[in-house]
Parts: C-alpha cells; sequence; structure tokens
C-alpha cells in the first residue's frame, strides 16, 4: 500500500528550535497508544505549574540532560539513555533541560 510505511531519521532536527516551545512530532497514533518524538532545548515546567495526564507516559531521553521532579518530592536527574514511566495523573515537572546539546526525547502514551 503506497504510503503506508513511513521512514526518517529520528536525530535529523528542526532547522531552528524555538527557545520558548519544545517541539513535538507525533510519530504514531491510534486509539491506544500515541507515540512521539519531543526536543526541549533549555525549557522548563514554569514555577508553580505541574503537569498531569490521563494517560501512563513512559519517557527515555536519547540525548541531553534534564531533571524531572514529581509532587512526591521525588527527582530524577536523566542523562542519554536513562527513562521514567510516569504513571497517569501523576503530578509531575520539567525543572531543567539542556540546550547544548538538546533535549531529544521519545514518549509513549497509552
Amino acid at each position: 500500500m503506497p504510503g503506508f510505511f513511513m521512514s526518517e531519521n529520528f536525530f535529523i532536527l528542526p532547522d531552528k528550535l524555538s527557545g520558548e516551545f519544545e517541539n513535538f512530532k507525533i510519530l504514531f497514533s491510534n486509539e491506544s497508544v500515541t507515540i512521539e518524538r519531543i526536543i526541549s532545548s533549555g525549557q522548563k515546567t514554569p514555577d508553580g505549574q505541574w503537569l498531569e495526564q490521563e494517560r501512563n507516559e513512559w519517557v527515555m531521553l536519547l540525548q541531553g540532560e534534564s531533571t524531572l521532579k514529581f509532587e512526591s518530592g521525588e527527582e530524577h536527574f536523566l542523562k542519554k539513555g536513562d527513562y521514567v514511566f510516569i504513571p497517569a495523573n501523576t503530578r509531575h515537572r520539567v525543572e531543567f533541560t539542556s540546550d547544548n546539546p538538546c533535549c531529544i526525547w521519545i514518549a509513549v502514551h497509552f
């Protein structure tokens, strides 16, 4: 079936990365799972805010360094190759993302 298979290089970055916003690209999605690439270049969750999603999320950092903090007080410093599972409805925040090199994540929401 023409156009069914898609092939790209995960590590080829957009020509310009915004200093203000992360870059999100959905790689696959259906009713059960969404897989996306996220590129962070210095962004973090605004002070006083928490992220909370209705679906489980598994993320792996493929490049860069980052710190994730959970409302429970637990904190994870992530480097290339590290991954974390975030259960649905778990309040968390991104405290830090490196910009040189930028962070390249793969996220699976289910």
